[in-house]
């Protein structure tokens, strides 16, 4: 097992992998921007080392200051968290050159998996669905526009090497695809470093279904369950729940079979997640992979009692994954079927206000009191005091709720909601109590367009 390992991150990420890194009796070391001198994750962690401005290009983002102070510290291995760096094979390939574990997956699956293009292909050659699109890069808006034609609009450009709704838009007609492939295209570039954008089709309603892996170095690979990632907001994810309602054992089963497949054919090693798309008859498309831990691992955590944090930092470690694959499948009934239980959700609460277009509100906290109560979570970074800064992604916490089933999981976070209070900036808190209050959200009726077409503002 690690002496010590560095937490390439910031906020809440950060102070969860340093709490777990602590039950492994593992020492960590926090690396902070000049703004963040006083964020949780300094406090708490063994060792705190300044790497640069608040700008995250020059911190966060700064390959070079982050192996230095790796080295300085002595640190054996480095926990990307997610955001930043978790997914640049770059950065993975000079911790390696340093010889400093990444912890994670290698620098050479990351570049299949995280070029999504690439990753398209790949299951593309092993008969695995993915959403009809052309995957070569686009430059020329003429060319995109006769490509968007043949594929049949509505279309959506996407970002190649990125995710979280940046460099990514619909595009309806062919003025759609001139005026949105440039703005997606810098988008792209400014948020991940590469503007490489490709086309994909349309499916107008459907659900955003993930499948969580967990995949050691010995060969051994088993998925502990997957996710609803539908409620969503300009493509970014609101709230997730595990497991999802209302699709068929069947469908369940036959994508389980086809995530399996596509991790064997990959060789994949560590955590990860396929994500697909699903459709009002439970077809369903590859659309990703995501290299990294999920914001919404919580869920998956609750119901299954496994830590995937720590899973993530034994399996880098050397450890195997034969004793959780061993206690988590039922053995004595049938050892086919997982044992998950009850229902969890997750509300990302961010420092927005909802009246005025999601606009971002940082400040001082002046007060707060978190929910409590049986199978509430709050995985976060504030406290009273703490200030939320202009610099960084507006998520303050995540808010995870268990329950029996769905309906004990939604009534205590109706009531958990009702009960958080922060005062001194404005929280998506209200927003989250608006989709709880929607007849079609508690009946399990929804697809990735339910906020708007629910009109929930």
């Amino acid at each position: 097992m690690f002496k010590r390992v560095l937490i390439a991150n910031r906020g809440e990420i950060a102070v969860r992998i340093i709490r777990a890194c602590r039950e492994l009796g593992i020492e960590t070391v926090a690396v902070y921007s000049t703004a963040d001198s006083e964020s949780m994750h300094t406090e708490i962690a063994d060792i705190k080392i300044c790497i640069g401005p608040p700008q995250v290009t020059k911190s966060y983002l700064n390959i070079s200051n982050i192996i230095s102070a790796a080295k300085i510290t002595k640190s054996d291995a480095i926990h990307p968290g997610y955001g930043f760096l978790a997914e640049n094979s770059l950065f993975a390939k000079e911790c390696e050159k340093n010889e400093i574990i990444f912890i994670g997956p290698g620098y050479e699956l990351m570049d299949i998996a995280g070029n999504k293009s690439m990753a398209i292909e790949v299951m593309k050659k092993n008969k695995i669905p993915v959403i009809p699109g052309y995957d070569k890069g686009l430059d020329d808006p003429g060319f995109a526009v006769r490509t968007a034609r043949k594929i049949g609009y509505p279309v959506i450009i996407k970002a190649s090497f990125g995710g979280g709704g940046k460099g990514m838009r619909i595009a309806a007609d062919d003025k759609d695809i001139k005026t949105l492939l440039p703005l997606a295209k810098s988008e792209a570039k400014n948020a991940f470093g590469n503007d490489h954008v490709y086309l994909e089709k349309y499916i107008l309603h459907p659900r955003h279904i993930e499948f969580q892996i967990i995949a050691d170095n010995h060969g051994n690979v088993f998925s502990p369950g997957l996710r609803e990632c539908s409620i969503q907001r300009r493509h970014q994810k609101v709230i997730e729940e595990a497991p999802p309602v209302n699709i068929s054992r069947k469908t369940v089963e036959l994508m389980e079979a086809t995530v399996l497949k596509a991790a064997k054919v990959l060789n994949y090693q560590n955590l990860g997640t396929f994500e697909f798309l699903l459709d009002s008859k439970e077809n369903f498309y590859f659309i990703e992979i995501n290299t990294r831990l999920q914001v919404e691992h919580p869920v998956t955590e609750m119901t299954t009692g496994i830590d995937l944090v720590k899973e993530q930092i034994k399996i880098s470690s050397g450890n195997d994954i034969s004793d959780i694959r061993k206690n988590y499948f039922s053995v004595k009934t049938n050892p086919d079927r997982q044992r998950a239980s009850g229902h969890a959700i997750e509300f990302r609460i961010n420092a927005e206000d909802p009246e005025n277009d999601f606009m971002p509100s940082p400040g001082k906290i002046d007060y707060i009191h978190l929910p409590g109560g049986p199978g509430v979570r709050f995985d976060t970074f504030i406290q009273c005091g703490s200030t939320i800064l202009p610099y960084y992604d507006s998520l303050i916490g995540k808010l995870i709720i268990w329950g029996r089933d769905r309906n004990e999981s939604l009534n205590r976070a109706l009531g958990a909601l009702k009960e958080f209070k922060i005062e001194g900036i404005k929280t998506t808190i209200p927003f989250h109590l608006k989709i709880l209050g929607n007849k079609n959200f508690n009946e399990g009726n929804f697809s990735t367009s339910f906020i708007s077409d629910e009109n929930i503002l």
